[in-house]
């Protein structure tokens, strides 16, 4: 058993996990497995030549691949259950198939969840696109904690909420930038992070982990986003930089975005 699995849910995105892949594969990190979960309509994403060589690149580095389907399609907080299922690791990186790592962020995200021992800790996904578009503005809420993160009640009308600007655009690689001649990772407060996020999975199964998939409707958004708000109020969660995670910047599988998960259960 390894001491993390990196769980990548994908859709129709072949292109995108042979990328998402290859950053895993280029990872120093030792201890950890890949799990993935397909949900495309037609073929499989990782029968692409490009996926095939990117899991014989991690096999032969001795990290574990399981490649498995779920359907039918039942929603994205089923689809991250079923990922949770497949997993038997101490930590768990939810890792969307549209995101690239550098080397070194398994480490980094791994020693601060060790050391913060806290519920999870994430890199919030930098689009570079945007590395030119300064917005001081959006940086304002940005606040580093200074021990372990606390247990934090956070929702749409707290003012904690405002903390999610810190993550558009490419505003994480502002941030790290900031930070950059630290001799180690930055722990900041976050409403949330999305696309790259490790959970301690005791913790993150100990709230529930993504069974409310069946209290909402089949077609939602932001299940991410209700699980770390849940993992938060008991255990406290924060964002890492610099950030190592690099959006591929696709276009979206999920277009309707009309319901929010945390409007439907309550953390």
């Amino acid at each position: 058993m390894s001491e993390l699995d990196v769980l990548i849910p994908t859709c129709d995105r072949p292109t995108e996990l042979a990328v998402t892949l290859s950053g895993l594969a280029a990872q120093e990190f030792t201890d950890f497995s890949v799990i993935v979960s397909d949900q495309s309509e037609g073929a499989p994403d990782w029968e692409t030549p490009a996926a095939q060589a990117m899991v014989r690149v991690l096999e032969r580095h001795g990290h574990g691949v399981t490649l498995s389907r779920n359907l039918p399609r039942r929603g994205l907080a089923q689809q991250r259950g079923h990922l949770l299922s497949l997993s038997s690791a101490r930590y768990v990186l939810y890792l969307d198939d549209d995101v690239w790592l550098e080397p070194g962020t398994l480490t980094r995200l791994h020693s601060a969840i060790t050391e913060l021992d806290c519920g999870f800790v994430g890199n919030a996904v930098t689009g570079l696109s945007y590395v030119d578009d300064h917005r001081p503005r959006e940086l304002t809420p940005y606040e580093e904690w200074q021990g372990p993160p606390e247990p934090e009640q956070v929702s749409p009308d707290s003012p904690a909420w405002g903390r999610w600007t810190l993550h558009n655009a490419a505003n994480p690689t502002h941030l790290s930038d900031q930070v950059a001649d630290r001799p180690k990772w930055t722990a900041y407060k976050v409403a949330w992070v999305g696309g790259c996020v490790l959970y301690d999975r005791e913790l993150l199964e100990s709230v529930g982990g993504f069974e409310f998939w069946r209290e909402i409707p089949e077609t939602h958004c932001g299940e991410d986003v209700l699980a770390q708000l849940k993992v938060m109020a008991k255990y406290g969660g924060a964002g890492i930089l610099p950030t190592g995670a690099v959006h591929l910047e696709a276009p979206t599988t999920v277009p309707d975005r009309t319901r929010q998960a945390y409007e439907v259960v309550s953390p």
